[in-house]
């Protein structure tokens, strides 16, 4: 079965050609715990997740709104390390688990961990690829070298702000997809969007040879629904984590709440 970036970008267009947009959803690692969280990863896959976004807890997470940073702190009690979530991509693997699975995290922990040495633990326990978001493209080279010597996705982001070649430039880098932040500021559920959103998408797919996978704010399954003629992906977080805040005293209502979050936006992503 392939792995690695050639499976996300695979998942993606599989769900172009059932007329759907593909569902992308983030939740955070070892948030309550890492047993939980593998509890989530089979629901996900369940409820026809087509990629997961796993979040790998970062004591100051820059780019995150206050819902995903709440749910940080809450992972971070429980003081997991990188080999625990490699470890946990490999068990579920070795279960038959087939969902492309990418870590989203900042940069320090896998610099600390070593950029070349995660590339290649990742590939051999079955991690698909690594979001980065305080990765700029000009400091991403050596990211970007192992992630392709190992061939994983090295997913690359881009903001309503950033000028046409300059995201061309971002989405040539970018392997998997290309993260298209939909507003600019903080990750976190919001009522309405960019109402010049869907002609942003539009250039972004133009100039990207990859799938774009838009996210930030997304928390609805009528915001999906809009969103899904415009895109090739949908990021949904917030949403998912505070449903994981509200029953993380009761684990079985927890995961099948978020089966039950994540079935609804999956079914709103059909065009």
């Amino acid at each position: 079965m392939r792995r690695g970036a050639s499976a996300v970008e695979e998942a993606i267009v599989k769900a172009q050609e059932r007329g759907e947009a593909a569902l992308v959803p983030f939740i955070e690692g070892a948030d309550p715990n890492l047993e939980v969280t593998e509890e989530l990863l089979w629901a996900l896959e369940e409820a026809g997740a087509d990629v997961i976004e796993l979040g790998f807890p970062f004591s100051d997470p820059l780019a995150d709104g206050p819902t995903i940073q709440e749910a940080a702190q809450r992972a971070l009690r429980n003081h997991p390390t990188i080999p625990q979530f490699l470890q946990l991509i490999a068990k579920i693997r070795g279960e038959g688990f087939r969902t492309p699975v990418v870590i989203m995290g900042y940069l320090n922990p896998f610099f600390r961990f070593g950029l070349e040495e995660f590339a290649r633990e990742a590939r051999e326990a079955g991690l698909d690829g690594a979001i980065i978001p305080d990765l700029p493209l000009e400091e991403a080279s050596p990211w970007l070298k192992a992630a392709r010597r190992r061939k994983l996705a090295a997913v690359l982001l881009a903001a309503p702000t950033t000028p046409p070649e300059r995201l061309a430039q971002i989405a040539q880098a970018s392997t998997g997809f290309l993260y298209y932040v939909s507003v600019t500021g903080i990750t976190g559920a919001r009522k309405e969007l960019p109402e010049d959103l869907a002609l942003k998408l539009d250039l972004a797919r133009e100039l990207s040879p990859v799938p774009v996978a838009v996210g930030f704010g997304i928390s609805s399954p009528e915001q999906v629904a809009n969103l899904a003629p415009f895109t090739d992906a949908i990021v949904v977080g917030s949403a998912i984590v505070k449903i994981i805040a509200r029953y993380q005293d009761q684990p079985a209502k927890l995961v099948k709440e978020v089966g039950r979050f994540v079935k609804e936006l999956k079914a709103a992503t059909r065009r």
